[in-house]
């Protein structure tokens, strides 16, 4: 198995994500999992795929799923759920800035909770539009900035600490600009806070399709 450079790793912030989305799928992130995935259809490519928490949730229409995960903590546990996964699912590692694929490969693009992670959003969702075809469907499920000014600047105040402490998590990034701002059209979008876990208070998150022009 390959592994990633040491950069890259955070083992203690993995194991603790292992037993958080636990909790949050119990709180309704499964279902938000659900709709992320409703009908997307061909190849796919999910970025940051985590321990494979969107697995069992792929509809018959994913023809096959390449899932990119760079932790090879979480990657270990995906590449074990990826075994009972309804369809065929293959795990590899790799980074949100340097995907997979060719030019045009994939009929969509999953991102769950991981924009507000990668170093670049603007890089990670440029490689997203250069490995789509013409049309295809970028899915996106992330907690974003806060539309209440309050707290958005609470949010940036913390940002420095809750990113060293939570794997490179920014609660203040305002995913729905960048999308918008990567040449993405937004087609649906749904805005809504959900708390994903005991204490963390309930933040802003967006969940939608977009299209590659």
């Amino acid at each position: 198995m390959t592994r990633r450079p040491a950069s890259l790793q955070n083992p203690r912030f993995a194991r603790s994500y292992l037993r958080i989305a636990e909790q949050t799928d119990r709180r309704g992130g499964a279902e938000h999992r659900r709709r992320l995935l409703a009908g997307v259809r061909g190849r796919v490519l999910e970025v940051g795929a985590g321990q494979g928490r969107n697995f069992p949730h792929y509809p018959d229409t994913a023809r096959e799923v390449v899932a990119v995960e760079p932790d090879d903590t979480l990657r270990d546990v995906a590449e074990r759920e990826a075994v009972t996964a309804p369809v065929p699912v293959v795990v590899r590692p790799g980074q949100a800035g340097r995907l997979p694929g060719g030019d045009g490969e994939f009929d969509a693009v999953v991102f769950s909770l991981v924009l507000c992670t990668v170093d670049d959003q603007a890089a990670a969702l440029a490689e997203a539009a250069r490995v789509l075809r013409p049309g295809g469907q970028l899915r996106f499920y992330e907690h974003v900035r806060s539309p209440r000014r309050w707290a958005a600047l609470l949010e940036d105040a913390i940002t420095p600490l809750w990113r060293r402490s939570a794997g490179g998590c920014h609660p203040n990034r305002d995913t729905e600009a960048a999308i918008r701002v990567a040449g993405f059209t937004v087609d649906e979008i749904d805005r809504f806070t959900f708390a994903p876990a005991t204490p963390i208070p309930p933040l802003s998150h967006v969940l939608g399709t977009a299209t590659r022009p």
